[in-house]
C-alpha cells in the first residue's frame, strides 16, 4: 500500500506538531517499525522547526510525504532564505563552532538520505529518505538499563 499527500502550512510553531502527527498516522497505519517512525518524525521535526525558525517572515511552506513498501520520503519546500548545510557543524565537535545548533547532524543521522536543494521556482527544498526495510537497523536514541 502507498500512502502520499502535501499540505501546505502556515509558518508557525502549532504546524510542526501538526504535520509530525500527519506523518506518524500514516507509517503507523502501514504497520511501520514503531523505532523507525520515531525517527522518521523526529527528522521531520527538525526540517519543518528550520523552515520555522529561518522562514524569514514567510507565510507558508509545504510539505509533501510519500510513502510505499520500501521507503519513506518528505520534501518540504519553503521561500524563505533556506538553510546553508555546508554552515552547519559536520561533527557534534564542531557544535561550538557553528552558528547553529545540531539539527542538521541529527537529521542526517536519523535518515539515510538528505538532500537540500534550491529549485528554479525560487523554493527550497529539503527531502529527507529513509528505508522502510532492508536498511540499517534504527538508531538507539536513549540507552535503557
Amino acid at each position: 500500500m502507498d500512502i502520499s499527500f502535501t499540505v501546505t502550512l502556515p509558518v508557525d510553531t502549532d504546524s510542526v506538531p501538526f504535520v509530525r502527527g500527519l506523518c506518524r498516522s500514516a507509517l503507523q497505519h502501514l504497520g511501520i517499525q514503531g523505532a523507525v517512525v520515531d525517527e522518521i518524525t523526529l527528522a521531520l521535526t527538525e526540517a519543518c522547526a528550520n523552515v520555522v525558525q529561518h522562514s524569514g517572515g514567510h507565510a507558508r511552506y509545504e510539505v509533501g510525504v510519500a510513502i510505499d513498501d520500501r521507503r519513506c520520503r518528505i520534501t518540504v519546500w519553503d521561500d524563505g532564505a533556506g538553510v546553508d548545510p555546508e554552515a552547519a557543524p559536520t561533527t557534534l565537535a564542531g557544535r561550538d563552532r557553528a552558528d547553529g545548533g545540531t539539527g542538521l547532524l541529527l537529521m542526517q543521522a536519523l535518515v539515510d538520505r538528505l538532500d537540500f536543494r534550491h529549485d528554479p521556482d525560487g523554493r527550497h527544498r529539503v527531502t529527507l529518505e529513509k528505508q522502510l526495510s532492508g536498511g540499517r537497523p534504527p538508531l538507539r536514541l536513549l540507552a535503557r538499563d
